[in-house]
């Protein structure tokens, strides 16, 4: 039997969280135990369809969007809660998709977020602090999908936003957003 000789790699930001941004946040936080340091559980990026929704191709236009961008199949979203005024039934078919990113994927697209995405934004001046929850999660939107370098002139003909949620453990919001601003997610300076 031969033995497979090739090593895989951590990706860099996993590698980072647990060398350096773990003691310092421990640190920072004055937290007595590095098991009480939050840490990032998943990545959720999600597309609603909206008016779309019976426009097939702008069904294609966001799988083929999600899935270049995370590597994954998306799941399908469906209506759960019948709502008139949107002209939705329940068991309706389609109104949105996902995908839930962990592991070495999750650290992959949170680089390729942080490094690359958010750059290419038109006027960016850091997200927002106000889209945390009272547990500590944190969602952040993006109005179109064309900032993503993996797609390509044709990707990008059907123009949608997406939604990238952060799942944070052992947290509130003071301690998420100092995880996110280690992890490099520039936050909006206040204006006084």
């Amino acid at each position: 039997m031969s033995k497979d000789t090739s090593t895989t790699t951590a990706p860099r930001l996993k590698t980072q969280f647990k060398t350096e941004i773990v003691p310092s946040l421990q640190s920072k936080l004055e937290l007595k135990n590095k098991h009480q340091v939050p840490e990032l559980e998943k990545i959720v990026i999600n597309v609603g369809l909206g008016r779309s929704k019976d426009d097939k191709a702008m069904f294609e236009a966001v799988r083929t969007t999600l899935r270049k961008i995370t590597g994954q199949q998306p799941v399908e979203i469906i209506a759960k809660k019948s709502i008139a005024s949107f002209k939705i039934r329940a068991g309706m078919n389609t109104i949105g998709m996902k995908v839930t990113l962990r592991g070495d994927k999750m650290y992959e697209f949170l680089d390729r977020l942080t490094n690359i995405v958010l750059p290419r934004v038109r006027d960016f001046h850091g997200v927002s602090e106000k889209a945390f929850d009272p547990q500590g999660n944190y969602s952040l939107g993006i109005i179109e999908q064309s900032v993503f370098p993996e797609l390509g002139f044709e990707d990008v003909a059907k123009l949608h936003g997406l939604q990238v949620n952060f799942t944070i453990t052992n947290s509130d919001p003071v301690k998420s957003r100092a995880l996110l601003e280690e992890f490099g997610i520039p936050f909006r300076k206040e204006r006084r």
